[in-house]
């Protein structure tokens, strides 16, 4: 049981520091425990196979946060914040400087989503800089 609660601890963890739209999503749907339960079920037998053969703990975490975030990675609002960042900087700190990061980079992301979808961003086109400009394009109409 306590490894259960790690590993969803941890999941957890990742989800609010990567994917903030993932979990208010799941705050919306009042799902939160069910996709933690369900993810960490998903895994929990690899990572007591794991413990089995003697695999120390912190190597058995990093695998089982590893595969239950796959589906996560890369992560859109990350790839937004750094745009923010590192495009348009004063209009970063004016919004940190507000409170209000997280909210309006969420906002941005929603602005966003289609053209994710439509360039098919993954982690083998992260890198991709049309994705990046037209991301930066976006966050730019997003601000005027």
């Amino acid at each position: 049981m306590i490894m259960k609660t790690v590993l969803q601890e941890k999941l957890w963890a990742y989800i609010v520091h990567n994917n903030p739209d993932l979990l208010l999503e799941l705050q919306e749907q009042n799902s939160v425990t069910a996709y933690l339960d369900e993810k960490v079920a998903g895994i929990l037998p690899q990572a007591q196979q794991m413990l089995s053969v003697g695999t120390p703990a912190y190597e058995m975490e990093e695998f089982c946060l590893n595969a239950m975030t796959e589906e996560l990675r890369p992560s859109k609002y990350l790839y937004v914040l750094s745009v923010l960042q590192e495009e348009f900087p004063k209009d970063f700190e004016r919004i940190a400087k507000t409170g209000i990061l997280v909210h309006e980079v969420l906002n941005m992301l929603y602005a966003c989503r289609q053209t994710f979808e439509d360039l098919e961003f993954s982690q083998a086109s992260e890198d991709d800089r049309h994705i990046r400009y037209a991301i930066i394009a976006k966050v730019h109409e997003y601000l005027t």
